[in-house]
């Protein structure tokens, strides 16, 4: 039968399962990401497996998120990242290198291949036409040991491309738009195939923008063919020996199908606080902003910082604005420099830190209280910035490099600039990249570990029967950086779970943790969700330092896939509403009685739920292997004795 890139993908690493929608599947993984906010946990984790060497054909571990240096925290960490990635046999980014996803797709990516990263944004590196999926760190590490990757084999949404963008109009507004269409959960349990003759009119970075933020859509990834465009992509890379042309045979179908006119499109803007909440930006035109911002894996390419350089050639920013640039990579950054793009942003007011992820995820730049920033970052969940009440809207540079000139928001299709902006080749800076040490050199190094680096915690199994109180109970949509925030005031502490889980909730209830102490004491807690829990960023920490406080269970009308599998992989009980309503009449103080939870699971059952005298009717859809994962306890222990009997003598 004809087949699509996704499937083409899927079926050539298949090693477990059948390709049926919601059936569980395991793919073989070729590649994995780490960066060091979820990267550090990670390497803490491969130590505690006892894994030898790594056995992907590539490991990257990049430093892009913690790079302020305000005291030991970070610095120690990146010297036992370094250490680690000498000890397992990966490569390592060092600081400064640039964001671990626009890196990626420039040294490492290759079409028909797998990548497995811990970070939500992985599935960017589909605009190469790989299957890249964004996953929990014990997931990632279980693939750098050589273990596959489970995942429920997601419907395919096929997604035709027409036409051309026109003036004014880029790749983040294709996006946007989809998510206008779909808000943040029209994307979960699907993989997201762009198709059709208007791909070819997008370059491989305004297609990395579309896959980065498909994440945004709760989707499982997001891909592209590769083609010529890819090919062009690689070669100015010095690397096209590694392209491979990949696209849908004729006749392919899709589970679902949809059409974007990319003609029709105009500049889009999401409002304060969710990636969802998508207007025309010709509905907000003279909305004052403080502060515009450009850069993050969401928009990382050189064209994205030189069509804003070419906007704002020869003019000075307003000064009520902080104009934000973000260089992504070293490689974009000199190419900036030497096209005389970086002098045009500096001559008209920009401010230039270093090259990294930065704001987007809270480290710095934080807007002023209660004011608009228009940022060009994929998510704009509340307090994500750093600032607590702050308004962040999710715009294309074209629209963010506008609005800094005039202070407003700012439709750019009134502005003229020349748009021949011409790719360039990009120095591959290779020494900037450390190779991996040969086995017997590697065996010798030991984990360089600073004071903050403290052992994973030990997590026991579930017993039959838990009496547990609900200390929270909280609405739809709520996000990774609700359950645990990022920022510079939290993510120095992502190696050390005790102290980073004093964070846990701090934003939803600051009494959260105290009350989860003393319940821990007494059994442990639960926490009753609305719809989409967890959605967002993949940080296993949201997991993992909530059940170091006694987190047992979470009773949700639906969860954010990685989430779910993070809150299985830590042994926290992830259990759905048959009934919304009954969530709806649960809150925090009632106590919930689980009973039959080993045996009913073991028989495929949903445990009893009661509370008080009334039954809850719950469901789990857990395959045999999340549960025995789940009845073990986490999936460390295992995955320690399964490398053990696998270890030659």
């Amino acid at each position: 039968m004809p087949a699509n890139v996704t499937q083409k993908l899927i079926t050539a690493h298949l090693i477990e399962g059948e390709t049926r929608p919601g059936n569980e599947i395991a793919l073989r993984i070729d590649q994995t990401l780490t960066q060091d906010a979820t990267g550090t946990l990670v390497m803490l984790e491969l130590d505690a497996m006892g894994l030898d060497r790594a056995r992907t054909e590539i490991s990257v571990q990049y430093v892009d998120h913690n790079l302020l240096q305000e005291d030991h925290k970070n610095p120690d960490d990146h010297l036992f990242l370094e250490s680690a990635c000498r000890r397992f046999g990966l490569w390592f980014s060092r600081p400064g290198n640039g964001v671990s996803h626009p890196l990626h797709q420039e040294r490492f990516g290759v079409p028909g291949k797998t990548l497995a990263g811990s970070d939500s944004h992985t599935p960017a590196a589909g605009a190469l036409g790989m299957l890249a999926l964004g996953a929990g760190g014990l997931e990632v590490a279980l693939a750098i040991a050589g273990r596959p990757l489970y995942l429920e084999m997601p419907e395919v949404w096929g997604i035709e491309l027409r036409g051309e963008l026109p003036h004014g109009v880029s790749a983040k507004d294709v996006i946007l738009e989809l998510l206008r269409r779909h808000d943040v959960d029209g994307g979960r349990g699907r993989i997201l195939e762009y198709h059709g003759p208007g791909v070819a009119t997008l370059s491989a970075m305004d297609r990395h923008v579309i896959a980065n933020m498909g994440t945004e859509l709760g989707a499982t990834s997001s891909v592209f063919p590769s083609d010529e465009t890819v090919r062009s992509f690689l070669r100015r890379q010095g690397r096209e020996d590694d392209w491979l042309e990949l696209a849908a045979d004729d006749g392919a179908g899709y589970d679902l199908d949809e059409t974007i006119d990319l003609s029709t499109l105009e500049p889009l803007i999401a409002l304060p606080s969710s990636p969802g909440n998508v207007r025309p930006v010709s509905e907000v035109v003279g909305e004052p902003i403080y502060q515009a911002y450009i850069g993050s894996s969401a928009n990382p390419g050189f064209r994205d910082f030189a069509v804003a350089a070419r906007i704002v050639e020869g003019k000075t920013v307003a000064p009520t604005v902080s104009f934000d640039v973000n260089p992504t990579t070293r490689g974009i950054l000199s190419a900036l420099v030497a096209d005389g793009s970086l002098a045009s942003l500096l001559a008209s007011g920009a401010r230039l830190p270093q090259v990294g992820c930065n704001g987007c995820i809270g480290m710095g730049q934080a807007p002023a209280s209660g004011r608009s920033s228009l940022r060009t970052v994929p998510r704009n969940f509340p307090g994500r910035s750093g600032t607590q009440d702050d308004r962040v809207c999710l715009v294309s540079p074209e629209t963010a490099a506008a609005s800094a000139l005039t202070g407003e928001v700012t439709d750019p299709r009134g502005l003229s600039w020349d748009e021949a902006i011409e790719e360039p080749e990009l120095a591959p800076m290779p020494g900037l990249f450390e190779e991996p040490l040969e086995p017997d050199r590697a065996r010798a190094v030991e984990l360089v570990e600073g004071p903050n680096i403290v052992p994973l915690p030990t997590l026991e199994p579930p017993s039959d029967t838990l009496s547990l109180p609900i200390l929270l109970s909280v609405g739809d949509d709520l996000s990774t950086d609700e359950i645990l925030p990022a920022g510079s005031r939290v993510l120095p502490f992502r190696s050390n779970i005790p102290e980073i889980a004093r964070f846990a909730f701090a934003d939803v209830d600051p009494s959260y943790h105290d009350r989860a102490l003393e319940a821990r004491e007494a059994g442990g807690h639960a926490i009753v969700a609305g719809d989409n829990y967890g959605q967002g960023s993949s940080r296993e920490h949201a997991a993992l330092a909530p059940r170091f406080l006694g987190l047992r269970l979470v009773l949700a009308v639906a969860f954010a896939r990685i989430h779910r599998q993070n809150l299985i992989n830590f042994g926290v009980v992830p259990l759905r509403f048959l009934d919304p309503a009954d969530g709806r009449s649960l809150g925090a103080g009632d106590r919930l009685v689980v009973e039959g939870l080993r045996e009913r699971l073991r028989r495929g059952e949903a445990p009893r739920v009661r509370c008080g005298d009334r039954e809850i009717a719950v469901e789990h859809s857990l395959s045999p292997r999340q549960i025995d994962v789940l009845l073990a306890g986490g999936l460390i222990a295992s995955a320690r004795s399964a490398l053990a009997e696998r270890r030659p003598s």
